[in-house]
């Protein structure tokens, strides 16, 4: 290959960065991939020089391009590191943060109730328009109702709701979880609405698919830190 040949083929590689898009790309690329990355463009741009035509030697206006290039994918890459960095903080402190709720009591949707030691079950029951009445079904782990507990008129807002862990006949139920579904009756109608129950938090972890921070509560359940309505002692 002739110099002249070779310092075309450099060239026309150099001319796959020309944008600000692809310069970010060949900065942020994972090794082993066919993106250009810094080293590689300044290799190929020292050895552009060494092997140019010296009959006809790249034109002021392409170095300075070149080297403006070379400028701007430094940057890019020297952000990108920068962010990387700034996150893996940010996840920490997230996380440093989060362990904070280890041991108290916190309101969402998704725990279950859980019974345990004959301590009362508490929760929320979300009435953006108040409710007439309010009926909550509170069933065993094996689906069998156990439990009805009938509320009257309620403003709206979520009002808090209390189960003493007995059944319709007044006995003491085993500790476990137990699932409670609600109906309003708003208007003439009735209809379900959401339950949030309060659980005692156990664990603080990050979601390996999503990075997400996710707690446990005493059931073993794994919630979204993002659903938790309320923090309690």
């Amino acid at each position: 290959m002739t110099t002249v040949d070779t310092q075309t083929s450099l060239t026309a590689n150099l001319a796959n960065i020309t944008r600000t898009a692809d310069a970010k790309a060949a900065a942020t690329a994972p090794k082993g991939s066919d993106a250009m990355g810094k080293n590689d463009f300044l290799a190929l741009f020292t050895a552009q020089l060494k092997n140019q035509d010296p009959t006809d030697p790249v034109k002021n206006e392409a170095f300075v391009a070149q080297l403006a290039q070379f400028s701007q994918l430094e940057a890019t890459t020297n952000m990108a590191t920068a962010l990387t960095q700034m996150s893996s903080t940010i996840q920490g402190d997230r996380m440093l943060n989060a362990a904070g709720l280890v041991g108290r009591s916190v309101t969402a949707p998704g725990l279950p109730a859980m019974l345990s030691g004959g301590n009362p079950v508490s929760g929320t029951i979300a009435l953006p328009n108040g409710a007439s009445a309010v009926q909550m079904d509170i069933y065993d782990a094996t689906g069998s109702l156990v439990r009805t507990l009938i509320a009257g008129t309620q403003p709206k807002g979520t009002p808090t709701f209390t189960w003493d862990g007995l059944d319709d006949n007044g006995k003491a139920l085993p500790d476990g979880a137990y699932a409670i579904n609600a109906k309003a009756t708003v208007a003439g109608k009735s209809a379900p609405v959401p339950i949030n129950m309060t659980g005692t938090v156990m664990s603080v972890a990050t979601d390996p698919a999503t990075k997400a921070l996710t707690i446990m509560d005493q059931s073993g359940t794994r919630i979204p830190l993002s659903d938790v309505i309320s923090v309690g002692g």
